[in-house]
């Protein structure tokens, strides 16, 4: 039978135990035991399927892959501790000395890391590409390029490039398709769909969706994700038991939190939209956004995040956030909280300012996330700060 998205984020759930339980029980287990010697034995060459040590697999980790590859359309994946070992991992396991990755230039401060900083030091090498030319991309692929990686919408810009584009680039030069759906979720965009190989999320976001605990997922196809298990089984990056087993949970209620943040988010940018204190505005619903048209092709909704450029620069974005007086000021997104970040200064902050002003990142840049309190009172807030931050 086939099911909706709330359904199966909802029934999809770990085998029941003898004891039959409702609600999946937590398995805080280190390891597991076998029947007998032989079966030890079958476990271990991969002749038989089952749990031998948590950092291969659990009960719980294993439920929240089971959702999330269902969600997402895909066959296969692994869960791991944070959301950066999710976008290690689904390079890392996949490329090795002498590789090439052709990349979006709009990433995630600690993806540019990754790529800036650590992966050369193996002799992986990359190329950045603007997603508002895309006619460059394919002149920037190279005999030993093996992977294109982007995030669509980007953190924080809110970029969107064109995936059933980009598929179709991966395709005809055989590349590996790795695309970051933090921003979006599977409730409001699925990149496989469109030809992505692997799909990496930080479940720390809008999939625990209250701030509480750190995940990240890495899904695929079975091919794919055998070398991702292979690389994380030996490398050690799983997710706790009790980590898997809060984000399994919290994905039961995935679809109504997303409509709540979308609706708050898309009011919030426009009101502020042509705000006499504000530069701009930039949400993907907003049909001022650039690449509008896209967002309504390939989201549901334009998600729960927006930014907007306060005039007078950094000096008055710090007064802006230093007069806020509920809205939370932290790195974190995606919380039941609405929170305001400061990309130059934080999350971004190791980004030359050359780099961050080509990926849209103004030194007065704020970006929102949109929480669940009344929409009236998040405005309300950002008024008031405005206001004194004159």
């Amino acid at each position: 039978m086939s099911q909706h998205f709330e359904t199966q984020a909802i029934r999809t759930q770990a085998a029941q135990s003898g004891n039959r339980e409702h609600a999946v029980p937590l398995y805080l287990t280190s390891s597991f035991t076998f029947e007998n010697a032989e079966q030890a034995k079958a476990l271990f060459n991969d002749e038989e399927e089952g749990n031998i040590y948590s950092r291969f697999s659990n009960p719980n980790s294993s439920e929240l892959i089971d959702k999330m590859t269902r969600l997402e359309g895909l066959e296969d994946g692994f869960a791991t501790a944070t959301g950066m070992a999710a976008m290690f991992g689904s390079m890392a396991a996949l490329l090795q000395q002498g590789d090439h990755i052709l990349a979006a230039r709009s990433l995630f401060g600690s993806t540019h890391q990754l790529l800036t900083q650590i992966f050369p030091k193996w002799g992986i090498s990359h190329t950045y590409a603007d997603i508002s030319r895309t006619h460059e991309w394919e002149s920037l692929i190279k005999p030993e390029t093996k992977m294109i990686f982007v995030e669509t919408p980007s953190n924080p810009g809110l970029e969107i490039i064109d995936l059933e584009w980009l598929g179709k680039l991966a395709e005809a030069h055989n590349l590996i398709l790795v695309v970051d759906n933090c921003f979006a979720t599977p409730y409001l965009q699925q990149p496989a769909k469109w030809g992505a190989h692997i799909v990496s999320h930080s479940a720390t976001k809008f999939i625990d969706g209250q701030g509480r605990v750190l995940g990240g997922l890495i899904l695929g196809s079975k091919e794919l994700i055998k070398d991702v298990r292979f690389f994380s089984r030996h490398t050690g990056p799983a997710i706790s038991p009790f980590n898997a087993w809060v984000l399994s949970r919290s994905l039961e209620t995935l679809a109504v939190r997303m409509d709540r943040h979308c609706e708050s988010a898309f009011k919030i940018a426009e009101y502020l939209e042509g705000h006499t204190e504000l530069e701009s505005v930039k949400y993907p619903f907003l049909k001022s956004h650039p690449q509008f048209d896209l967002a309504q092709k390939q989201m549901l909704k334009g998600g729960g995040i927006l930014t907007f450029i306060v005039k007078g620069g950094g000096e008055r974005c710090s007064k802006f956030v230093n007069n806020l007086s509920m809205l939370s000021v932290t790195s974190n997104l995606g919380d039941t909280r609405s929170i305001v970040t400061h990309p130059a200064t934080t999350t971004h902050s190791k980004l030359s300012e050359e780099e961050r002003h080509r990926v849209g990142i103004a030194d007065g840049l704020i970006r929102l996330s949109v929480g669940l309190e009344n929409v009236n009172d998040i405005i309300e807030d950002i008024e008031q700060a405005l206001k004194a931050s004159k």
